[in-house]
């Protein structure tokens, strides 16, 4: 245990690029947490339904599950490095096609933009989460990823601030009459063109100056001496790294386990203002409830890295699990403002989950296997995309029983924290 704490999370040797590839984490959480809301955005300026406006998810999904596979591949055969470069490429023309789409006002055009903006995304996660495991010693790879992690809700937080403060507030076709009517949907088509055009300039603004802010990190990783792989030599081939990795319980599992993670994540943050619209709180006051689930997760980013150098990372997923399961049984059988605190409160469990099942995962493989499994694992983020959907389902019933059917749809994320423990608790007792 003495040598354990001896070892440096990160060495001076590697600090400035480490530096370097922890922005990143914050790049693609404000990605992702200022576009969330442009469904609700395009749905109000473009006049299109809500089940079309909601294509922006599947195309932000749709980018990380078409290039996640492709990545890996690219990386294996160049990279880390090249990697990380062609995914800022990507990034940085994505967020840039935003400036024509806004021009020729087509929202598909958006959602073209934003499919290209994720293939940078997938690139830099199946890049970005390996390349950080592998700056240093394999004992503290865990607690360094956890670090690296931290800052992406930093990204996230900013990400949900620029959108709320820039964006959502300064769009004209969201003004509201004296009692609470869409002022947009009663004008004439040409003051319709009008707003529709200035809006979609606000939209499209951010993305383009983070377009300018992808460019700049490009330059500077170009030019910056980066750790090379630590493996040499010609790999085997790609469906023998596949027969290895799916013959692995302890990354087969994985797998699974990160794809309930990020499931039960997207619900338990989407439907916050679904569970204190049914308390008759606001949805404007319950956005607050969003930040302050965010703001505990980044705290309990850090204070779980903080843990992992005198426990280890396995245990503290398997109890971490078991306390989400508590906050969630609280959220669903407990109603009333006590039920949405405990919902809050989830967030603190689920900080250190990603970025720990990603590294139990991965751990012990060889880099030749790491970059396909790392892709595997970013795939398993289109679990956000899946069921959440099944929990909006049951939020329509209304109610289930005495119970508010709200409530009971968190059975879900309830579910999946189960089987997130499940897998704690089997690679401490038996793929140790």
């Amino acid at each position: 245990m003495n040598d354990f704490k001896k070892i440096p999370v990160v060495s001076k040797e590697v600090l400035f690029p480490f530096i370097l590839i922890t922005s990143l984490f914050a790049l693609w959480g404000f990605a992702n947490d200022i576009t969330n809301p442009m469904v609700a955005a395009f749905g109000t300026v473009m006049e299109i339904s809500t089940g079309k406006a909601a294509l922006v998810q599947l195309a932000f999904y749709g980018g990380y599950a078409t290039m996640a596979i492709p990545a890996a591949l690219f990386v294996r055969k160049y990279s880390y490095k090249k990697g990380i470069l062609l995914g800022l490429s990507l990034y940085a023309i994505g967020a840039l096609l935003f400036y024509p789409a806004a021009q020729f006002e087509m929202f598909g055009f958006f959602l073209v933009s934003l499919y290209i903006l994720t293939f940078g995304l997938a690139f830099l996660e199946t890049t970005a989460n390996p390349y950080i495991l592998s700056m240093g010693d394999p004992k503290t790879a865990t607690q360094r990823l956890n670090l690296a992690q931290a800052f992406n809700p930093i990204g996230s937080l900013f990400g949900m601030f620029v959108a709320s403060k820039f964006i959502l507030t300064a769009l004209d076709s969201d003004k509201r009459n004296e009692v609470g009517e869409l002022i947009f949907t009663t004008l004439e088509e040409a003051q319709k063109a009008i707003i529709r055009t200035h809006d979609l300039a606000i939209i499209r603004n951010p993305y383009i100056i983070l377009g300018g802010v992808v460019i700049l990190m490009f330059v500077v990783i170009s030019i910056s001496k980066m750790p090379k792989r630590t493996e040499k030599g010609n790999y085997g081939s790609v469906m023998d790294s596949f027969k290895r990795l799916f013959a692995n319980g302890k990354f087969r599992e994985g797998v699974l386990a990160q794809l309930f993670y990020v499931a039960a994540q997207i619900m338990c943050w989407t439907f916050i203002i679904h569970y204190a619209d049914n308390l008759g709180i606001s949805k404007a006051t319950a956005q607050n409830y969003n930040i302050v689930a965010m703001s505990i997760f980044l705290g309990s980013r850090f204070i779980t890295t903080f843990l992992m150098k005198y426990v280890n990372s396995k245990k503290l997923l398997f109890i971490f699990a078991l306390g989400a399961m508590c906050t969630m049984f609280g959220a669903i059988f407990i109603e009333g403002i006590v039920g949405l605190y405990l919902l809050v409160a989830t967030s603190a469990f689920m900080s250190l989950m990603f970025p720990t099942i990603y590294g139990i995962a991965l751990n012990g493989l060889s880099e030749e296997d790491t970059t396909l499994g790392a892709a595997l694992l970013v795939m398993a983020i289109v679990g956000g995309a899946l069921m959440p959907i099944l929990q909006g389902l049951i939020i329509d019933m209304g109610t289930i029983g005495s119970f508010a059917a709200v409530n009971i749809s968190f059975l879900l994320p309830f579910f999946c924290f189960c089987f997130i423990a499940i897998y704690g608790y089997r690679t401490v007792r038996i793929h140790a």
